[in-house]
């Protein structure tokens, strides 16, 4: 059983909105917390009786920032922001990215810096505790003035106004039904809020779904590389690879950390294995002799981006920020450019890992290439032509690193302008973190075809040399694979097995390098 996930506005951890949005962990929010959240509410309140003009408390948005709105009119400015920027479209996210942005929403206004009442991130936690998943459309946001489509989707759900239409309250997920947002909140027995001044633009304005995603994909990212590692030890084995590229001195003496790890996780994996130098080869092709140096500055690149991510889930990104009474700083934290371009360095580790793996299943389905194996690693050489073999695998990983080339084409070198050129330059970044989690996707296959061929590749060295001993790591590897799927001799309907590897990579796959002595 999971324990409660506590918010405070400065702490919350990627291990933790996975916990919440993949496993449904509680949340609750933190005393210090509740303190702030009130006190910068205070602060609001005492603008709106001083009738000072701030933007977005007594103001229009964008373009219109210049216009006055009377204090009277607060609660309709708040709703009118909402219902207008709710015009995404595209398929719903995945449940998790929405559970994950809620949580990352709540844990922003729990900084204290936004004006909302507390009522308005008890509610947010409501959801989540309760089990009611906005329905949010996957495209419209330019990651600047934030998320704001898919934010404004997400309120509709939990806020209303004196008319309470719910043809207005968007659509939700509840008890596996898709409901409109009233009748959801009204099953589950969360009231419904009537937002007042600032709290609309509090609610919509900051990169909090980029953020979501790119969480889910630094956690997932770490299980690739980490399950890369061994997929790449197996692969070596399968070919009788050399050991030399792998030594630790050769590693030092170029410096870098990431090419070091990935060397000395592959000296344990291997670590026994008398696969390993001999074949009698020199030196190894570049997808094995090269693997630390490519898969190594995917980890360097990871550390950068999982920084900057657990930077930008604890930030306090909506405009103005409050910081005393009376002093709202009108800014731009909204801006999603920090994670936009993370989230487009790490697509491009990831889609490097997959092509470099690809490359390896290529040599392992050669014959000319895979140390005597037979061509396609069909079961007996007799049985060429009637049986293709693992043929097919190898052409969708080359069609999903294809894919994932495209994908990792940068979005956040890309601006449209925005509002009559008051928002001159948008982050992108959604599109950036969206596009990421495909090549997450795209390369955790590609990595179940590699140990999917690697283990059907030694099965067949170990026919032909029965006396033959895999290492320590790739050992396990290598049990854990045939437990769960049994080699199959003649072709068969690949496709299942492979998505079952698939699965066995977020778990016990990478942690065989994890945990390996």
């Amino acid at each position: 059983m999971l324990g409660p996930v506590i918010i405070d506005g400065e702490s919350l951890t990627i291990d933790e909105i996975v916990a919440v949005a993949r496993h449904g962990a509680e949340v609750k929010l933190a005393h210090s917390a509740i303190e702030t959240i009130e006190r910068s509410h205070q602060w609001v309140e005492e603008i709106v009786k001083r009738g000072e003009p701030v933007y977005g408390i007594n103001t229009g948005f964008g373009i219109f920032a210049e216009k006055r709105i009377p204090a009277e009119d607060s609660t309709q400015l708040s709703r009118n922001l909402i219902l207008s920027h709710a015009v995404g479209t595209g398929e719903p996210l995945d449940h998790e990215i929405v559970r994950a942005a809620i949580l990352v929403r709540a844990n922003t206004l729990a900084k204290g810096y936004s004006g909302v009442r507390l009522v308005v991130v008890e509610t947010l936690l409501e959801l989540l505790n309760k089990g009611v998943t906005p329905v949010v459309p996957e495209k419209g946001s330019l990651g600047s003035s934030g998320d704001l489509a898919p934010l404004s989707h997400l309120a509709l759900v939990y806020t209303t106004d004196a008319k309470d239409d719910e043809a207005e309250s968007g659509k939700a997920f509840f008890e596996g039904e898709i409901l409109t947002g009233k009748e959801a909140m009204r099953r589950a027995g969360i009231e419904r809020i009537i937002l007042g001044a600032k709290e609309g633009l509090a609610l919509n304005n900051g990169a909090t779904f980029s953020a979501a995603i790119g969480a889910l994909a630094v956690h997932d990212a770490e299980k690739l590389l980490q399950a890369g590692e061994v997929s790449l030890s197996m692969t070596l084995e399968a070919v009788m690879g050399c050991s030399g590229a792998f030594d630790e001195r050769l590693h030092h003496a170029r410096g870098h950390c990431g090419q070091t790890r990935v060397a000395k996780s592959v000296r344990a994996l291997i670590d026994g294995s008398t696969l390993i130098d001999s074949y009698g080869r020199i030196q190894d092709a570049y997808s094995l002799r090269c693997a630390p140096q490519v898969q190594g500055i995917a980890w360097e690149t990871l550390a950068f981006v999982r920084g900057i991510t657990e930077k930008e889930i604890n930030a306090a990104t909506d405009n103005p920020l409050l910081f005393s009474i009376g002093e709202a700083v009108s800014g731009g934290n909204f801006h999603g450019e920090p994670i936009g371009m993370a989230m487009d360095f790490l697509g491009i580790a990831l889609s490097e890992i997959a092509s470099i793996s690809e490359r390896r299943v290529f040599r392992l389905t050669d014959g000319h290439l895979n140390a005597d194996l037979p061509p396609m690693l069909v079961d007996r050489l007799s049985e060429i032509g009637l049986n293709s073999g693992l043929m097919m695998p190898q052409y969708t990983a080359a069609s999903l690193v294809l894919e994932n080339q495209t994908l990792a084409s940068p979005d956040s070198v890309r601006s449209l302008p925005t509002s009559a050129e008051q928002e001159d330059h948008n982050a992108n970044s959604m599109t950036a973190a969206r596009h990421t989690r495909e090549i997450v996707t795209n390369t955790a296959f590609v990595l179940a075809i590699e140990f999917y061929t690697a283990a059907r590749a030694l099965d067949l060295r170990l026919r032909q040399n029965p006396k033959l001993i895999l290492g320590k790591g790739t050992q396990k590897a290598y049990r854990i694979i045939r437990e769960n799927v049994v080699y199959q001799p003649g072709d068969a309907w690949w496709g299942p097995e492979i998505e079952s590897v698939r699965d066995l990579i977020m778990s016990k796959l990478s942690e065989i390098a994890e945990n390996v002595d």
